[in-house]
Order: C-alpha cells, then structure tokens, then sequence
C-alpha cells in the first residue's frame, strides 16, 4: 500500500511539474511562449510596442532573435512615456541610432538570469550584484523586500521587475517599470 501511494505520489508531483512548465505568462495582453525567442514574443505584447519599434529601428532585431541565452529587463511603454519629452522622438531619430542601440544593449545582460539565479546573485553579493550588460555598463540588481528585485543604472535610476521569469527560447524577459539609462 505504501509503495502504490509514492508511486501515486511521485506521478501526481511529475504531472504538476509538467503542468508547471508548460503555462505560460501573459504579458500586453498575450500569451508569452518560451517556444519563441524574444523578439517574436516581444512583438505580441501591447505592452511593448515602444521597445519593440526601437529595437527595430536600432537594427537589433536579428542580435535578439540570434541563440543567446540573453536577458532582456523589457521596460513597459509607460516606461519609455515617462522619459524627459522628446527623448524617445530624438533616440528613433537615424542620426542617433548608436545612441539607441547603447540604450537598448543596456537592458541586455548575457546569460539566463530568472528571479531565482539572480535572488542567488544578491543573496551571494550580501544584498547587491553587479550586472554587466551588452552595452558594456553595469546594471545593480538588489532586493526590496522579500520577493521585489529592484534595477538600478548607473545614473542612478531604479526599476522594478513587474513580471519575473517570461522565459524564450533563447533567454529570459524580466519586464521593468522604468528605462534604465547608461552613463552617456
């Protein structure tokens, strides 16, 4: 009898992992699916249309769809909205697209950084880590609480990760709140 209830136990613990790992996360409105790399996800997000139209006009569109792993901390439109005016108008500007490109490789970081990888990085670095993007700065990662990691750039601004772990095929998405800007 105790061995058909582990077996039953077992079998119930496997078909939840499954369950587990087949959901995926809703972001903008759509389905995220970890099937697809970060710019064929990115493109469904309502959520993201901002960033999206920037990545294309900083012609990254092929460095994020190429294997990786990266992760991407995707700031919201609200995000892009809620820079100095003008700004995002200026950055989508051709003369200025090595400008955007610094700003957009500045939210990419190498490596498959989920929630529980980076929690472990800050746990390591005794309440901070210290990030370093694609763009060649630093992003600082620690925690606000017991499960709100906090981004912060090198001028000093600080996002919030709203949505953990949107996982791609080829990395990971944590999407932020702010646009986090590099030292210029």
């Amino acid at each position: 009898m105790k061995i058909m209830l582990s077996a039953a136990l077992v079998g119930a613990a496997f078909a939840s992992a499954a369950s587990v790992s087949a959901q995926t996360v809703t972001v903008g409105g759509q389905a995220m699916y970890s099937t697809k790399d970060i710019v064929d996800n990115a493109v469904n997000s309502a959520d993201h249309t901002t960033l999206v139209a920037a990545v294309k006009a900083a012609d990254l569109v092929t460095t994020l769809k190429s294997k990786g792993p990266f992760t991407v901390f995707a700031p919201v439109n609200d995000a892009f909205e809620n820079l100095p005016e003008g700004t995002v108008t200026t950055l989508l500007k051709p003369e200025n697209k090595g400008a955007l490109a610094k700003v957009l490789t500045y939210h990419v970081v190498p490596g498959k950084l989920d929630a529980a990888v980076l929690e472990k990085l800050i746990t390591k670095g005794k309440g901070c880590t210290i990030l370093r993007t694609a763009s060649g700065g630093t992003l600082t990662a620690s925690m606000n609480g017991g499960r709100n990691i906090v981004i912060t750039d090198e001028t000093g601004g600080t996002a919030r990760i709203s949505t953990y772990n949107v996982y791609q095929s080829n990395g990971v998405i944590q999407v932020v709140d702010k646009v986090l800007l590099p030292k210029m």
